[in-house]
């Protein structure tokens, strides 16, 4: 039997590098060997008070572009968050065995009640009982994660072990964080700040043509070059490099580096290159992306199915839960 993984993402703008690299790459290898439901977490998005009229169009365009990157319905299961209301009911039952001083000391949650201090509202609190119920739903053992979401990670594992605990069952398992590869990918932004992040705005989306990639790549941050042979890059230009390492051929990434060694690099070169390479992956990948949203009836089908089969294993595990804490099934 295959193990139970889940991952989620927030539908607050377009997916990017950074993400697809980051994760949904990862995704396409997993739902060949695992059980898996990936979902869209627009309940998650709540906390930042979207528009009424974007939740839905928001939900749709990053199930598109699951989908224009290779995630199969038929091989794993696809849905958006708000149509599995049994999320809630657990989400519920999780919280009334969470304790205040828990929550309060969540790295996260001072983050962003910091990020938005008008705004600091039930649901940031208790983020970590709404996402532990997402995996708990389904009893899964692995989610792939990044760092930022470890403490979340051994918050749904005290969770799991509470309701064990409290209830004198061996129900949840404690799902533990995942990843395919032992190094995890980091895709840096292109304005020399690290990370490639939609709030850092300094990302390239999927989405994204030949002439904006050219425009955002000709602006990325560089230095003066090296001053002797054979030196070591510094930050801005080795991400440059890692963009070459993943997105060019070898061939691309050794010219470049002999030039950086001999000191005859020339950064236009290198920025026109990588543009022109980065284009060429998005371009198949914008090609589906735009079919899948110019069939939005196609679209509200796979989410429709993919809520069904996450409804299947939800139900199992509320009616299990249910009857665990006393109610009726």
């Amino acid at each position: 039997m295959k193990e139970t993984v889940v991952s989620g993402i927030r539908p607050t703008g377009n997916l990017h590098l950074g993400n697809y690299f980051g994760a949904v790459k990862s995704f396409l290898q997993m739902q060949n060997d695992y059980n898996c439901y990936f979902f869209i977490a627009d309940w998650h998005s709540l906390t930042t008070r979207p528009k009424p009229e974007n939740i839905v169009n928001s939900a749709r365009t990053i199930l598109a572009e699951y989908l224009a990157c290779g995630l199969d319905p038929e091989k794993s299961t696809i849905y958006v968050q708000s149509d599995v209301k049994e999320v809630l009911e657990l989400y519920l039952f999780l919280n009334m065995n969470a304790y205040l001083g828990e929550l309060e000391r969540c790295t996260t949650f001072k983050e962003k009640a910091r990020k938005q201090p008008d705004n600091v509202n039930a649901g940031l609190l208790t983020y970590p009982t709404l996402m532990a119920a997402d995996i708990l739903l389904h009893r899964a053992v692995k989610v792939p994660v990044g760092k930022d979401q470890e403490q979340n990670m051994e918050m749904a594992r005290k969770f799991a072990r509470r309701f064990n605990t409290m209830y004198g069952v061996e129900f949840f398992p404690e799902p533990q964080n995942f990843s395919l590869s032992e190094k995890a990918v980091k895709i840096p932004g292109l304005d020399g700040s690290g990370k490639m992040g939609k709030s850092e705005g300094n990302c390239i989306y999927l989405m994204d043509d030949e002439a904006v990639i050219k425009k955002k790549v000709m602006k990325a941050v560089t230095d003066q070059g090296p001053q002797e042979p054979n030196s070591q890059r510094p930050e801005v230009i080795e991400n440059l490099f890692t963009f070459l390492s993943i997105v060019s051929t070898p061939d691309t990434y050794q010219y470049f580096d002999e030039k950086w060694n001999d000191c005859s690099i020339r950064y236009g070169d290198l920025k026109k290159q990588l543009a022109a390479d980065i284009a060429a992956f998005n371009a198949p990948i914008r090609e589906r992306l735009a079919e899948y949203m110019a069939n939005t009836e196609l679209l509200d089908r796979i989410a429709r199915e993919g809520a069904e089969k996450a409804r299947e294993s939800a139900r199992k595990t509320i009616d299990e839960v249910r009857q665990i804490i006393g109610f009726r099934r």
